[in-house]
C-alpha cells in the first residue's frame, strides 16, 4: 500500500501537541511495510527514516496565517470561566476571516499540489488528511477524488474537544465551521464516543482509530533512584483546572514530606510543587521514569465523552509508569483499573491512593509492569498501522 499524508505539522518544535503521534503512526506505517509520502499542512516539510516528504506548497500562507491568528487571540483572551468549561461553538471574526481567506488562497494550491502528485505518482491508493483544519480546504477532497478516483479519508485526533458543540481549545482551530464533511469518503476519530456526532454533520462513514505509543521510543530507562514521588508533565488548566487542583496542589500541601514535580507551562498555583527544568524529550522519558506516581489528568472534553483516547496513558504505560489518573469514561477500553492504572475522584481519594503507593513499593511497579505488558500486547502504533491499513482498503 502507498499512501499520502498531509499532516497539521510535521516540525516537532511547533506547539502541536498531536506531532509526536503523527510520527509514530508513520514510523509504524513503514515499519509494517506501507509506501508513505507525507508533507504538513503548516511549517516545513520534512524528511524522516520512515517516509519520503513533499513540499508544503502554502508554507508562507500557512505561517502567516499561524501568526495571523495568534496576534488577533491574544487581544481576545478567553474568560477565566471558559478554562474550565465550553464557550461557545459560534466561529469568532478573526476564525471566520482567516478561513475565508484560506478557502480563497491555500485551497487551490492544495488541489494543484495533491493533482500534481497523484499524476505523477498514480499508485498512490490514498490520500489521509491528519487534523489539518477541514474548513480551509473546502472543495478539494471532491475534486480530487472525482478526478482520480482516489479516496481522500480525514483523521481528526481531536474529538471531542475539535466538535462544534464542544467549541474547540482557546488555542486551537475551529475546523468544522464552514466545512462540507459529506465530500470525504470517510471520517477516522480518536473517539469512539464521538463518531456518531461526527455523523450527524454529514460524515459517510466514520471509524475509530486511537492514539498508542511506539515502545521502542517510549521504553522505560535506567536512572540511579525514584527519586520523585509525584509527577504530572502537559501543558494549560484548560478544561482540568479543577482536578490539577485537587490531585497536585492540595496533595502536595498536605503531603509536605513528599516531592511533587510537573514539567510543563500555564498550570496556575500548583502549591508545594517544583517545576522541573523544560529540557528534551530524553529528559522527560527520565523524569517520568524517575518517579513513583506519575498522573493522567484528562481534560474534561475527553475524559467526559467515551473512549476518547489521548497520547498521555499510553505513553506512561509504554514506559512501565505506574498511573494515577482522574476519572475518565471508557478508560477501562485500554486498561484495566485498579491493576494497570489507578482512577481517583477526589482530592480525598487522591490523597489515600497516594499514600498506599508510596508505601508499598511491590504493587506500584507490578501496576507499572502490567500497563506496559498490555501497551505491548494491544496499543503500539504498528497496531494502529495495522488498523490503519484496513480502513482504507475498505475504499479501494
Amino acid at each position: 500500500m502507498k499512501l499520502f499524508f498531509l499532516v497539521s505539522s510535521l516540525d516537532l518544535t511547533q506547539p502541536f501537541s498531536a506531532t509526536p503521534a503523527w510520527w509514530q503512526l508513520l514510523k509504524g506505517l513503514y515499519e509494517i511495510g506501507v509506501d508513505i509520502i507525507a508533507t504538513p499542512y503548516q511549517g516545513p516539510a520534512i524528511e524522516s527514516l520512515w517516509w519520503r516528504a513533499s513540499d508544503n506548497p502554502a508554507q508562507f500562507y500557512g505561517d502567516t496565517f499561524q501568526t495571523a491568528r495568534n496576534t488577533l487571540r491574544r487581544f481576545a483572551p478567553q474568560s477565566a470561566g471558559a478554562m474550565t468549561k465550553p464557550v461557545t461553538s459560534e466561529e469568532s471574526t478573526s476564525d471566520k476571516l482567516v478561513r475565508q481567506v484560506a478557502q480563497t488562497m491555500i485551497a487551490p494550491l492544495w488541489e494543484r499540489e495533491l493533482d500534481r502528485v497523484l499524476t505523477k505518482e498514480p499508485d498512490i491508493d490514498a490520500i489521509i488528511i491528519l487534523t489539518a483544519p477541514l474548513n480551509h480546504l473546502v472543495g478539494v477532497p471532491a475534486a480530487i477524488m472525482q478526478k482520480h478516483h482516489k479516496p481522500v479519508i480525514y483523521y481528526d485526533g481531536d474529538v471531542p474537544a475539535s466538535l462544534p458543540n464542544m467549541a474547540g481549545f482557546a488555542t486551537g482551530f475551529r475546523i468544522y465551521q464552514g466545512a462540507d464533511v459529506s465530500e470525504y469518503a470517510a471520517f477516522i476519530s480518536n473517539s469512539e464516543g464521538g463518531a456518531e456526532a461526527i455523523k450527524q454533520l454529514g460524515a459517510k462513514a466514520v471509524h475509530t482509530l486511537f492514539y498508542g505509543a511506539d515502545p521502542d521510543v517510549f521504553s522505560p530507562v535506567d536512572v540511579p533512584a525514584q527519586d520523585l514521588d509525584v509527577m504530572f508533565y502537559g501543558h494549560g488548566r484548560e478544561y482540568r483546572g479543577e482536578w490539577i487542583d485537587a490531585m497536585i496542589k492540595e496533595p502536595s500541601l498536605q503531603l509536605s514530606d513528599k516531592r511533587f514535580a510537573v514539567r510543563g507551562t500555564k498550570l496556575g498555583d500548583l502549591g508545594h510543587t517544583e517545576m522541573l527544568p523544560y529540557l528534551g524529550f530524553s529528559k522527560l522519558r527520565e523524569y517520568a521514569c524517575r518517579t513513583k506516581l506519575n498522573l493522567v489528568i484528562t481534560r474534561m472534553a475527553h475524559a467526559s465523552v467515551f473512549a476518547s483516547s489521548s497520547s498521555r496513558p499510553f505513553e506512561l504505560a509504554s514506559m512501565g509508569c505506574c498511573m494515577v489518573g482522574n476519572p475518565y469514561v471508557g478508560i477501562e477500553r485500554w486498561f484495566e483499573p485498579g491493576r494497570e492504572i489507578f482512577i481517583v475522584n477526589s482530592t480525598e481519594e487522591a490523597l489515600d491512593r497516594y499514600r498506599y503507593l508510596l508505601s508499598h513499593d511491590d504493587e506500584r511497579r507490578a501496576a507499572g509492569i502490567a500497563a506496559r505488558e498490555r501497551v505491548l500486547k494491544e496499543h503500539t502504533f504498528r497496531h494502529r498501522a495495522r488498523d490503519l491499513v484496513q480502513i482504507v482498503k475498505q475504499y479501494l
